[in-house]
């Protein structure tokens, strides 16, 4: 699915033109482009989140050459998925990790005065 199929999607599903799905598109892309840009992180439950990542500077080899180089740091965005995103994708591996986990200890009962 490319931006167009996107746009084509959203208008469908919500009867907006596509003109408006697309501005309402670009809105949500540059919100989030904007806020990562800015050293914020944005979160979306059960989606994921974008983040900005520091790379820090350090040694390479030219592969043609084999000469020594180095390669500035640079700051990168990342997107980590959800947990709902990634049981929608593998539910196999959702459940295997569902059933893996312990069960929940009861709550501490709170002290009366």
């Amino acid at each position: 699915m490319n931006k167009t199929d996107l746009i084509e999607h959203l208008a469908a599903k919500h009867e907006l033109s596509k003109a408006e799905a697309g501005r309402i598109l670009e809105t949500l892309l540059d919100a989030v482009v904007t806020t990562v840009k800015k050293g914020g992180s944005v979160s979306i439950p059960g989606f994921g989140s974008f983040k900005q990542h520091a790379r820090a500077a350090r040694n390479g080899v030219n592969p043609s050459t084999g000469a020594k180089i180095k390669i500035a740091a640079a700051k990168l965005p990342k997107f980590t998925p959800g947990a709902g995103f990634k049981a929608a994708v593998d539910p196999k591996a959702a459940a295997k990790k569902a059933a893996a986990k312990p069960a929940a200890k009861p709550a501490a009962k709170a002290k009366k005065k």
